[in-house]
């Protein structure tokens, strides 16, 4: 099984990005995907979930900012977030079905 996000980098408050991540070596498209994120010196904090019928669910505080959606003819799945905040800054983690992991990726907001 492997998970592979991109997408991150720096960016200034009230911007966008989105991530992307490639997975490989299950049914993804029986999978729910999540994205969860880790903020220095915090705890694991879920994001986002959809599952195979894409039904999307948010977790509040990013709730009207960000997207959650998938591909499964491409077996990837993607967060796209917008009007970013500094509070958002965190290691952002792919997840199959709280089972498997990705090895994330870093995003920075700042000015």
């Amino acid at each position: 099984v492997q998970l592979v996000e991109s997408g991150g980098g720096l960016v200034r408050p009230g911007g966008s990005l989105r991530l992307s991540c490639a997975a490989s070596g299950f049914t993804f498209s029986s999978s729910r995907m999540n994205w969860l994120r880790q903020a220095p010196g915090k705890g694991l904090e879920w994001v986002a979930g959809i599952k195979s019928d894409h039904g999307r669910t948010y977790a509040d505080s990013v709730k009207g900012r960000f997207t959650i959606s998938r591909d499964n003819a491409k077996n990837t799945v993607y967060l796209q977030m917008n009007s970013l905040k500094p509070e958002d800054t965190a290691v952002y983690y792919c997840n199959a079905d709280f089972e498997y992991w990705g090895k994330g990726t870093l995003v920075t907001v700042s000015s």
